[in-house]
């Protein structure tokens, strides 16, 4: 089945689902696609959040991000990334880890490629 058809709602009923390895890190799952695996998410760093216990990230799927409030801190490139900003990553693109020191928030596309 693919993403569900959904008008327009209020997100902020959906569970935010901690990231299991991050204090401060949680997620909210907008849709997913059971198939494909593809999904869309809101990604929260609660002010202090460091992934750094994750390491850097590399993905076997496209990721699109766009920050929607606040700021994330890439540790490996030592740049600051903030509200307004968009990375498109491809498979295999290494990124992070990152520290927030004041929150932010993010809206995520993950998309599997099918095999």
């Amino acid at each position: 089945m693919a993403k569900p058809e959904l008008e327009f709602f209020d997100p902020s009923g959906i569970a935010h689902d901690p990231i299991d390895a991050v204090e401060g890190l949680t997620e909210q799952i907008l849709s997913r696609d059971d198939v494909t695996g593809d999904y869309t998410r809101m990604l929260h760093f609660q002010p202090g959040t460091d992934t750094s216990v994750m390491g850097p990230q590399v993905h076997d799927f496209w990721e699109e991000v766009w920050i929607i409030e606040g700021g994330i801190h890439d540790i490996s490139l030592d740049q600051t990334f903030t509200a307004g900003m968009y990375a498109c990553r491809p498979p295999g693109m290494p990124h992070g880890p990152w520290t927030s020191v004041g929150g932010c928030k993010t809206f995520e596309l993950r998309h599997f490629e099918c095999k």
